[in-house]
This record gives C-alpha cells, sequence and structure tokens, in this order.
C-alpha cells in the first residue's frame, strides 16, 4: 500500500448489498474509498498521461467536442497496485466476474470546458449473457480526479437499463432519438467527491453532460472482464518486467498484459463510434 493510503481509514461496506444494487440499478458505489491525497496524485498522473497522449497520434480518442479518452499503461498511475487490491474493488470483482476475473483496461475519461451532452450510449454491444440471462460480465470502475459540480458536466445514467437488448440500435450501442424518453425519465446524475469509487455494468444508459466549468474532469476507468467476455482484444496493455516483478502475486494472477523490455505509446483500439459525431 502507498504511502498517500496507508494511513486512510477504509470505510465500512458489504460486497453482498454492493452487488445487489449494482444488478438492481446497473450502478453502485463506495464513498471514501481512497484518501484525497491519493486521488490528487491520481489526478496529477491523469493529467500528465492526457498532454503527453494529445500531441501523438492516437494517442487519445475524441468523445465528442472537448472531450477525450486515453488509456494508459498501469504504471502511468502510481496508485495502481492500491486501486486494484483495494479489498472494495477486488470484492466486487470476484462476487461478479468470478474467481479468474481479469483486469483488462486502464484509461481515463475527460471533458474540458465547451464539451457537450453526449447521445445516451452503452460502451459496447449486450452480449447474449446479459441481454436474454440478466448476467453482469464486465464491470467498470470511476474514480473522480475532482470534486463533481453541476457545471462539469456530471455522468448522467439510466438506472436498471443494463438489460435493455440494444440489438437494433445503431452498432448495438446507439439507441434512437426516439427512444430517449425511457431514459431521460431515469435520467440520475452523479456528483461524487475525491476518494468516491463507482462500479458499474458499461451496458447501462449513460452519457457526458455538458460541461460549461473552466475546470476540467478527470475520471480513471478500470476495465474488468469474466472469462471470455473478450474485451481484453480491445485493448494492448503493456508492463516492464521491473513492475510486473514488483506487484503482488494476487494481481498478477489477473492482470491480462504483456511483459515488455520497454513501453511504447498506446494506440488505441476502442473508438466508440457515435461520439466522435459530437453530442445529442
Amino acid at each position: 500500500m502507498s504511502a498517500l493510503q496507508k494511513s486512510h481509514e477504509l470505510p465500512s461496506f458489504d460486497i453482498r448489498a454492493s452487488v445487489d444494487t449494482l444488478y438492481r440499478d446497473g450502478i453502485t458505489g463506495l464513498k471514501g474509498a481512497f484518501s484525497r491525497e491519493w486521488t490528487e496524485q491520481m489526478r496529477e498522473d491523469m493529467m500528465t498521461s492526457f498532454w503527453e497522449a494529445i500531441q501523438r497520434p492516437g494517442g487519445a480518442v475524441t468523445r465528442g467536442p472537448r472531450r477525450w479518452y486515453v488509456e494508459l499503461h498501469p504504471e502511468a498511475i502510481s496508485g495502481f497496485t492500491d486501486l486494484v487490491t483495494h479489498p472494495w474493488v477486488a470484492g466486487m470483482c470476484e462476487a461478479v466476474c468470478g474467481p479468474d476475473y481479469q483486469i483488462v483496461e486502464i484509461g481515463f475519461d475527460t471533458p474540458f470546458q465547451g464539451a457537450e451532452n453526449q447521445p445516451w450510449h452503452r460502451d459496447f454491444p449486450s452480449p447474449q449473457d446479459s441481454w436474454q440471462n440478466k448476467k453482469i460480465t464486465s464491470l467498470a470502475f470511476n474514480l473522480t480526479g475532482v470534486d463533481v459540480t453541476q457545471d462539469m458536466g456530471p455522468f448522467e445514467c439510466a438506472p436498471g437499463t443494463q438489460w435493455d437488448d440494444g440489438r437494433e440500435w445503431k452498432h448495438e450501442m446507439f439507441p434512437d432519438r426516439s427512444l430517449w424518453g425511457r431514459y431521460e425519465e431515469r435520467a440520475t446524475r452523479k456528483y461524487p467527491s475525491m476518494g468516491d469509487i463507482s462500479c458499474r455494468s458499461a451496458l447501462m444508459m449513460h452519457r457526458g453532460t455538458a460541461h460549461p466549468s473552466p475546470i476540467s474532469r478527470p475520471v480513471l476507468v478500470l476495465g474488468v472482464d469474466a472469462p471470455g467476455a473478450g474485451h481484453a482484444e480491445l485493448h494492448d496493455m503493456m508492463v516492464t518486467r521491473a513492475f510486473y516483478d514488483g506487484l503482488p502475486q494476487s494481481v498478477r494472477d489477473h492482470l491480462v498484459c504483456r511483459v515488455v523490455e520497454e513501453l511504447v505509446p498506446i494506440t488505441q483500439k476502442h473508438d466508440i463510434e457515435g461520439l466522435v459525431m459530437g453530442s445529442e
């Protein structure tokens, strides 16, 4: 555990209750999971990575006007091990995705001033196990780098929509505008504080909202799969040998990555088609 997290008192939690909430709403969370000091370092790491990524082709993917997604090497986040070994994070991964869960992605989304409402969407097509069998086979953990306020384009979601079929939608991710009323009726905006973490099904309908604030809102994303979910193919996680050797065995057992002598810049493979075309 890093020095920034070591003295932080963990909040109490009930994994079973969190899983029940996740299955009901498509999203759950734990307030105060990390210290503010740890979160400040995470934000600094994200913004350093953003300014590096935005300067090279394919380094940052557009998710609408003034909004980008950047995929990271685990080593770019100094608190990576703290994150993936946090008892609530590891507990949710195992409870939902099984004992052989796979850590397949780490990155961050950040809107800047001028970002607009995204179209309602999910992050990938629903697998049959989800739309037919009501089973969650992948998780997205999110950690805000700032205390979110109304003018920072808060994340908006439609609880309970993770089971929507979606096979008739554009790319199986973007429902026609005529269907948006269902999501707007359920729409809930989230205002997490630094140190909070959420866990959601990426199939729950959601969108980023307009961002007039001059303060950017970087949000870390950790992607986890059940075996066979297949999202590792969309990413190319890599770590250096020295970093890999320093990880606890409990992390190495779940990390889907290449071990390399030298890290190379990531050219992103997972471009969520449709968001690049602008706002609603």
